[in-house]
């Protein structure tokens, strides 16, 4: 039975409908009774009653103070379960071990996933209700993205259950799949080197030129991508999504060995600089959007 029987729903979030199916899902993956685990806009609260019967805690956070208050008056039946009303891109999170399960609203897919695989300590584990096309970009599939090459040093990920648009409500105009973002033990690039390889990749995948060759040439010689290209079989012929992930492994190997301070210099801030760049596009974005009188949230 879900935590409440109505709901006045304010945002475009598709909620899931059968309990049942949450129970199923929650018992498929790795998630016991010594986990605290944290849900993301539970809204109706369907998948955080089958969460308080499997887990030790449950910390769900909802942005919509009408749903929350309705959360808080029927969670005394669940006295593992907290309630939060607010932002989960503003809640603290913890410094002790935690579990993320959470069906999120689609629209800040990207903002979340950020929020929670870049944080000081991220989720041992975490299950995410994301549109198909989204998680096969974090994945790399067909071929690997910018985002799929940052998450993949630290995160091992998975698709572990495929949904029937009509398992939601309202129905969804996209695919939706459970995607399972497993934090690495020990992680591929340590952490000394994470804002390297991540400025870096970052570099790589946003300067504008026609071929990886064109877009390393101020980083590595000729006669080092030639030794480079021979001994990892990397094509520098090739845009970067063209580099399987263990290339850029070894890629990034041979900048720590290779690259003068000038081609650091040049790297250093990419990340950043990146950034800034997305946040300026979403505030004109967002003023274009305020302009035709329409409302929406990136």
């Amino acid at each position: 039975m879900s935590l409440i029987s109505h709901t006045s729903i304010r945002d475009s979030q598709s909620f899931l409908k059968d309990s049942r199916l949450a129970a199923t899902l929650i018992t498929r993956c790795e998630l016991s009774q010594e986990d605290v685990v944290y849900e993301i806009g539970p809204g109706k609260g369907t998948i955080t009653a089958q969460l308080a019967h499997r887990c030790k805690k449950v910390i769900a956070i909802e942005k919509d103070p009408i749903l929350s208050a309705l959360l808080a008056r029927n969670g005394p039946a669940y006295p593992n379960v907290t309630i939060h009303n607010g932002d989960f891109l503003e809640h603290p999170l913890p410094r002790y071990p935690y579990k993320v399960f959470s069906n999120i609203p689609f629209n800040i897919t990207s903002a979340i996933v950020t929020r929670l695989t870049t944080a000081p300590n991220p989720p041992e584990d975490a299950y995410l209700f994301i549109q198909k096309e989204a998680a096969e970009m974090y994945l790399g599939r067909p071929s690997e993205t910018l985002r799929s090459v940052l998450l993949k040093p630290w995160f091992e990920m998975e698709i572990v259950h495929s949904f029937h648009r009509h398992d939601f409500t309202p129905v969804p105009s996209v695919d939706v799949v459970l995607l399972r973002l497993r934090k690495r033990r020990p992680p591929l690039v340590n952490h000394a080197n994470r804002q390297s390889f991540r400025d870096f990749v970052a570099y790589t995948f946003t300067t504008w030129r026609p071929t990886l060759g064109a877009i390393l040439k101020d980083v590595f010689s000729w006669g080092q991508l030639k030794q480079i290209s021979r001994e990892f079989r990397i094509d520098f012929g090739v845009t970067p999504t063209g580099l399987r992930f263990e290339q850029w492994l070894h890629l990034f190997k041979c900048y720590q060995l290779n690259a003068s301070p000038r081609a650091r210099g040049i790297i250093a801030g990419s990340e950043r600089r990146l950034h800034h760049q997305q946040k300026r596009l979403q505030k004109i974005h967002r003023t274009r959007n305020r302009a035709y009188g329409m409302k929406v949230e990136i």
